[in-house]
């Protein structure tokens, strides 16, 4: 008898069996910030409430955004990313951000 799913489904449920405690598994890794326009803006993906608005990196909307992340434990995984877009871009002004961010004091526990 013929089975009724893909391969690449079954491959799927294979995986997914093998996870640890229902972890979420994904392939690659998760960025939080999509830089756009030489880092005057950026999408904020938020694992919290799924959405991901496109913010300016100078605004209190952003702030608010990157604080409810590190809030929820991600803070040195975002800090790493903004390092990172720091050093690849660095006219992009993203070590003036990481400055407003930990003077707004979203970083400290």
């Amino acid at each position: 008898m013929a089975s009724n799913t893909s391969k690449t489904a079954r491959a799927s449920v294979r995986a997914g069996a093998g996870a640890q405690g229902g972890a979420l598994s994904v392939l690659g890794e998760f960025k939080y910030l999509i830089p756009l326009n030489k880092g005057k803006h950026a999408y904020v993906r938020n694992l919290t409430n799924g959405k991901t608005p496109h913010l300016r990196t100078d605004s209190e909307a952003f702030v608010e955004e990157i604080r409810v992340l590190a809030g929820a434990g991600h803070a040195a995984k975002i800090r790493a990313e903004i390092n990172a877009l720091a050093a690849a871009y660095p006219s992009d002004g993203w070590d003036t951000t990481e400055k407003r961010l930990v003077d707004a004091g979203v970083f400290e526990a």
